[in-house]
């Protein structure tokens, strides 16, 4: 190997990256062996090794053994074995994108680190595009009962509001009406996809469908079971909306690629447009009828 001049800066960069390769080695080992799925097992093995290989291009540089990071091991198993492997790994892989500038800036002094990065960086990348994880296969049916639900709940219990005044009203009402629309949704879901595909797939399709829309109504009504005071509830179910779309648009931008800023300010723009002007036909409602409770 040719002699070459590393800075101390660029000793400790090295060394960082080195740590980095070996404690992914060992994320990635842990999670191919418990993987049932022997088609994702090979995939999490075949992306181990190539963390091991970069551990190793590192140590010639270094001339060290580095030990792992056991936090970040225990971490980022639990959250793959939790989360899902997509999620757990895209997250992890993150990371890594991070650090492409210190590996860059390592580049200028060791050239062959540039090629060897980019060639087993994009390797990664195809290879945890193989990886099959049936939730991730349902994530439009899952989109579909979770927007339903934060459209239509939200909504309702913000016109219920200002037109009952009452929580626990409020909570009977949008509990009927959201298990009531959630065996709805599923059912609509069962024949259109029934019409696409087999029973089983329909069958899973409608499961997912009513499973996120009835989540997101205990979600959503529990305020009103915990506080006498309307408006208070109101702005608890709003916000937990917001979470809600916050938490599942940040898990799909990451699973699937996609741009999470853009899909959380449409999905929030339009539950909570709605759920302002359902307040406001909640409010000429109760006077055009003359309601009091």
């Amino acid at each position: 190997m040719e002699e070459i001049n590393i800075s101390e800066d660029m000793m400790n960069m090295i060394l960082k990256a080195q740590r980095n390769e070996i404690t992914e080695y060992y994320i990635y080992s842990r999670l191919s062996r418990i993987t049932k799925d022997p088609g994702n097992s090979k995939v999490l093995k075949d992306i181990g090794n190539d963390e091991l290989k970069h551990y190793n291009f590192w140590k010639k540089y270094s001339g060290k053994e580095v030990k792992p990071d056991r936090w970040k091991i225990f971490r980022f198993f639990w959250i793959a074995r939790i989360l899902g492997l997509t999620f757990g790994i895209k997250l992890l892989e993150m990371g890594e994108e991070r650090a492409q500038d210190a590996y860059q800036y390592i580049a200028g002094t060791i050239p062959e680190a540039r090629a060897i990065i980019n060639d087993e960086d994009k390797h990664e990348k195809e290879l945890i595009n193989l990886l099959e994880e049936e939730h991730l296969q349902y994530v439009g049916s899952v989109v579909l009962g979770l927007n339903d639900a934060l459209v239509e709940l939200t909504g309702t219990l913000a016109g219920l509001t200002f037109a009952l005044r009452n929580t626990r009203l409020i909570a009977l009402a949008g509990l009927i009406t959201g298990i009531a629309a959630s065996l709805s949704m599923a059912a609509s879901e069962y024949l259109s996809t029934k019409s696409e595909s087999d029973h089983g797939h329909a069958l899973k399709s409608s499961a997912y469908t009513g499973s996120a829309y009835i989540i997101t109504v205990i979600f959503l009504i529990l305020p009103y079971l915990l506080s006498a005071n309307y408006i208070l509830s109101l702005g608890l179910t709003i916000s937990a909306a917001v979470i809600i779309i916050f938490v599942f648009n940040y898990y799909i931008s990451v699973a699937k690629d996609l741009n999470f800023r853009k899909r959380f300010m449409e999905m929030a723009s339009i539950s909570l447009g709605v759920a302002l002007l359902s307040f406001v036909i909640g409010y000429f409602v109760r006077i055009f009828l003359g309601v009091e409770i």
